[in-house]
């Protein structure tokens, strides 16, 4: 009863007294009402149902499947890319493809399995021949991403290559300068590192994997995950 002036609680009693008295055995009082907020996993679905078959931009006329995203609604870690390519087009799902091999690898080194993290991308459509999405089609996607942050609410953010990081930061960025410093997107801790594709293209210079590797320990150590072995193998 916390929170009820004192002198409605009199009034309360007097009238349960009242009713007793004039011959009710029983008072049923209505059920309280559920004041949880709608949880992760509603909250998703709901953003996901207001996309619907998105036609807000151009990137929707070539797409063959949206790609929303997945992973776990409680995630602590949450990898944000720049969109999907063509075996992400073609399954609706991120990061499936060689990149996402390699995504998916990176993960497993943190110690985590991919389904403990949620993955998206800033665009959901395919871009055209795997082009950098243009900024009027980030605006028209972005506050999807940011609800699904917002539902999720990770307790850090890898952004993954340049587009993503720009969009995440609202301001263009150089990933020379900008990876391995930890920056905010509204309040959380955001990684900057490398996309896998690039790590891909550079495959047979070890510097990049090693300079990713060491983005993913500072994340690492704030969750306080311990590596599976294979470090900057992956």
């Amino acid at each position: 009863m916390n929170g009820i002036p004192y002198d409605n609680l009199l009034e309360i009693r007097g009238y349960i007294g009242y009713l007793l008295n004039t011959g009710y055995s029983e008072i049923v009082l209505p059920a309280l009402q559920d004041s949880e907020e709608p949880n992760s996993s509603a909250l998703l679905a709901s953003i996901r149902e207001e996309i619907g078959d998105c036609r807000r931009c151009p990137l929707s006329e070539g797409r063959t499947n949206l790609v929303f995203g997945e992973g776990s609604p409680l995630a602590r870690l949450m990898f944000v890319g720049e969109g999907p390519g063509a075996s992400e087009d073609r399954e609706g799902r991120p990061f499936v493809g060689r990149a996402g091999q390699l995504l998916t690898r990176m993960i497993k080194a943190m110690g985590l399995e991919r389904s403990e993290v949620y993955i998206a991308n800033v665009v959901k459509c395919r871009p055209p021949s795997n082009r950098d999405p243009e900024q009027s089609e980030i605006e028209k996607c972005f506050p999807f991403l940011r609800e699904q942050i917002k539902a999720i609410s990770p307790e850090v953010i890898v952004g993954l290559g340049r587009v993503a990081v720009s969009s995440l930061l609202g301001r263009k960025v150089s990933m020379g300068r900008t990876r391995g410093n930890f920056e905010y997107f509204d309040g959380i801790p955001l990684m900057p590192t490398y996309h896998p594709a690039f790590l891909l293209r550079k495959e047979h210079e070890r510097k990049w994997k090693a300079e990713a590797w060491e983005d993913l320990k500072k994340v690492m150590a704030i969750l306080d995950l311990h590596a599976d072995g294979h470090g900057d193998s992956t």
